[in-house]
Order: structure tokens, then sequence, then C-alpha cells
């Protein structure tokens, strides 16, 4: 499928991971926070910003490079700095988002929606050259992806991602 050829729903993307995992892995995924979480529990809960369709495909990346032990913490025992860092805790930041993010680009071409690199840091500067880099790094690691295979939670939401593409292009199909 190609990227920008179907649209998802925010409310699609809970239904396909609560279908996918709720049962499995005891997760849930919804939408609807001021600012985005996982919170460990019965059911384990990722919770998404609003009802942006980017902001719930970002959470479940992180949730699908996540540990079994990470996940049995809250925001998987990773530190949060909002809008603002400064260039050390930015630097800390491009470190450890390249990874998820790719698995991120990944289920946004499932979905058929363009991926940007984020920064998460809008008020800061950052020059273009750091900027590639990070992409760069968030491209090394689709590659390495593309080679040795997706985490199996990763794996399995973008099966699940493009079996919800084929039944709605389907659905969209019939109905013309």
């Amino acid at each position: 499928m190609s990227a920008g050829s179907h649209s998802v729903s925010a409310q699609q993307l809970v239904d396909t991971f609560n279908l996918t995992f709720e049962h499995s892995e005891r997760t849930i995924l919804r939408g609807g926070a001021e600012e985005p979480y996982y919170e460990p529990g019965e059911p384990h809960r990722i919770v998404f910003r609003e009802n942006f369709v980017r902001s719930a495909l970002h959470e479940v990346a992180h949730w699908c490079s996540a540990g079994e032990r990470r996940r049995r913490l809250p925001d998987y025992g990773y530190w949060y700095s909002p809008d603002g860092r400064n260039r050390m805790q930015q630097a800390a930041f491009f470190s450890v988002e390249a990874r998820p993010q790719a698995i991120e680009a990944m289920f946004c071409a499932a979905c058929g929606i363009r991926f940007f690199p984020s920064v998460d840091n809008i008020s800061a500067s950052i020059s273009s050259d750091e900027i590639s880099a990070f992409s760069a790094r968030v491209d090394a690691w689709m590659m390495r992806f593309e080679v040795t295979g997706l985490p199996i939670r990763a794996a399995r939401f973008i099966s699940a991602l493009s079996d919800e593409q084929s039944w709605r292009s389907a659905t969209d199909w019939n109905s013309s």
C-alpha cells in the first residue's frame, strides 16, 4: 500500500490494536489524553494525545519496543522532558527515539500515512544537520528491521493494520 492511499482514524487504530492485543497482551489503547502515557496494570494502558493518529502510532511503537521488564514500569521507566529540552537532553532524546520512530514509520506506511521524524522539541534551536542525522538514524533502523525483522508485537500490529486496510479497501470498493 502506498503512503497516502488511505486514511485511518484514531478510532480504527484503537479498535484494531485492542482486537489484536487486549486479550493476548492484556493491553489496551485509548485516546483523548492531554499527554501520552503508558500505565502498567490490569489491563495495561497506552494512552495517546487527544485523538491524533500519529500520537497513537508513536505510543504503540514505544510499547512494541519496550521489553517485558520495561512494560512493568510507568512510561516504561523512561524520563520525559517536555518541549524546551536543553542540548544534552535533546541528544539523549535522539539516542533513544530512532528505533521507535522507525517502527512508527513502518506503521504509518501500513496505514497510508506520510511519516516525518519528530524532534519533539518545537521551541529548541535544532540545526538542520541534527535533524538530518536523526532522520538518517531512523532510516538505518528501518533498513535493519527490513533485514532482521520487526519486534514481534510490531509485526503483529502491522499485519493487523494491513488486514484492516485490505478490508477497508474492499468495503470502499464494494460500496461504490
